[in-house]
């Protein structure tokens, strides 16, 4: 990469929409980069941090857009990322011609495309770019970062993503970087459930399961659930890197388009039931490690 490219993309004005447990941080590694940041969310306390550090209160999405060439959203939900892009002052409505605009939120593929066809109205390139990595990911900015839309528009951020991720891939169209988080998503629901059910196992066996986790974390069974989340088990640390009603979220969509592309995931929809379980015991708002309490709940 030319550094005076480098310089130039972090020298110009960014937007950033949507402040939660993983926005926050990333808009934070901008800040310290040297970035000029206009943020926006719906609770401005929110974004109280960026604004002491610096960054600029506007009152809309439409507003951010008017005042940055490139604009990040990291939201909760597709219904969310519709209204902010797209809906009425959205940042369609005072993006201007020759802009950037990327979506990091876990959203579907068919409304990643519909983004990208009302950006390109307007003469402006949109990515979909979710994220893998967790609130760990997000603080440490050693996030996965999966992209789909036009190719000269990943090659323009790609400066500002490597302030955001250690692993930054395109991947196609539009919607390509939503089918990547889908297949990530696909993996992880599962994977999850048989952390539990080892960690859960493990304990009725009078095993100390930090040592368990040490182990058993080095060799085939290691994965970033079991090395990431399993400590947080055993300090019966529920607080949300990643919301189990997101995760919620994300099955949905990856159930909806695998229809839509001729799958039968039976896997996935056993997962989906475990997690909606979690979710009548009002478990939603907590991170997905909360599942462990729902097992033990099971076999009490």
């Amino acid at each position: 990469m030319n550094p005076l490219f480098e310089e130039e993309m972090i020298n110009q004005p960014i937007g950033w929409i949507g402040l939660g447990v993983m926005g926050e941080p990333m808009a934070h590694h901008l800040l310290t980069a040297g970035c000029k940041l206009n943020i926006f969310t719906r609770t401005r306390e929110k974004g109280k941090r960026l604004e002491d550090r610096g960054a600029v209160w506007r009152d809309s999405p439409e507003s951010v857009g008017r005042e940055s060439n490139l604009v990040f959203t990291m939201l909760g939900y597709p219904s969310e990322v519709e209204s902010v892009l797209l809906g009425s002052r959205g940042v369609v409505e005072g993006i201007r011609s020759g802009s950037v605009v990327v979506d990091m939120t876990t959203s579907s593929p068919k409304l990643a495309q519909e983004a990208a066809n009302e950006m390109k109205k307007k003469e402006v390139l949109f990515l979909d770019s979710p994220v893998s990595g967790g609130d760990i990911g997000a603080k440490n900015a050693s996030l996965a970062i999966m992209c789909g839309g036009e190719k000269t528009g990943f090659e323009r951020i790609f400066p500002v993503l490597q302030k955001l991720g250690s692993s930054i891939e395109w991947f196609g169209p539009s919607g390509a970087g939503q089918r990547v988080k889908m297949a990530n998503q696909i993996l992880i629901a599962s994977t999850m459930i048989g952390t539990i059910e080892s960690l859960l196992y493990a304990e009725r066996s009078n095993l100390d399961l930090t040592r368990v986790i040490n182990l058993i974390g080095q060799g085939a069974a290691g994965c970033w659930s079991l090395n990431q989340l399993g400590p947080r088990i055993v300090s019966k640390d529920w607080s949300a890197g990643f919301y189990i009603k997101h995760f919620i979220k994300d099955i949905e969509i990856a159930l909806e388009d695998s229809r839509r592309i001729g799958l039968n995931l039976e896997g996935l929809k056993l997962a989906h039931r475990f997690y909606l379980l979690a979710k009548e015991k009002d478990y939603q708002n907590e991170g997905t490690q909360a599942l462990a309490k729902v097992l033990k709940e099971l076999n009490s």
